[in-house]
């Protein structure tokens, strides 16, 4: 299903890409769209260096964090809930002390730097279901993705964001008068989807 849905998408832009090509040199504005394609790109570049300046200094904090000991006294705090969402993962289970840190840098806006830890969950998450003998997960050929797998893709997805960082940086990029103006919107929206999140985790069977 997922490489399904990358193809269309790889489609999708190279028909868009293709047409706007094709429109540029039926109308005569075929150097605009040159101009525009490098233009982008120096912009595109321009735009990461800033992303990797920024994303360092988050993923560095994160990193004094949790050798300093916040991040896991910030995971004993959100334990009940962990405990809530997924009932069925043991507290003594790595996956729960990623799944944590996962959610405090997605509430602190560092979505970049909470992958790590996304990933490393879900390969625990699957471990988890190894040792428990899931003879569903276990079949042969493809494994389909586990109900703790899709409510943490879900609560993932739909996290809260008290510090939108990354959006922040790309309207401070684009000349944006007050960037910050996000956060107020930003923490209302991600407040309303987590909550949805939850909700359907919950109903879901």
């Amino acid at each position: 299903m997922l490489f399904w849905c990358g193809a269309m998408l790889n489609y999708i832009w190279a028909a868009m890409i293709i047409t706007g090509v094709i429109y540029g040199a039926f109308t005569g504005n075929i150097e605009a769209v040159s101009e525009a394609a490098l233009d982008s790109a120096g912009e595109a570049v321009s735009l990461c260096i800033t992303m990797i300046g920024v994303m360092s200094l988050w993923v560095g904090l994160m990193e004094i964090a949790r050798k300093s000991g916040l991040i896991a006294n910030m995971t004993k705090g959100i334990s009940p809930f962990i405990s809530f969402i997924f009932p069925n993962v043991p507290k003594n289970h790595p996956a729960r002390e990623y799944i944590s840190t996962n959610i405090i840098a997605n509430i602190l806006g560092l979505g970049w730097a909470c992958t790590p830890a996304g990933l490393k969950a879900m390969e625990e998450l699957a471990a988890l279901e190894a040792e428990k003998g899931n003879p569903e997960y276990m079949a042969t050929g493809e494994r389909s993705a586990t109900k703790e797998m899709c409510d943490f893709l879900i609560l993932n997805i739909s996290s809260l964001q008290l510090i939108p960082v990354n959006m922040i940086v790309y309207r401070q990029q684009y000349g944006s008068v007050n960037p910050t103006a996000v956060i107020a919107p930003a923490i209302a929206a991600t407040c309303i989807s987590t909550l949805v999140g939850i909700v359907f985790c919950k109903l879901k069977k």
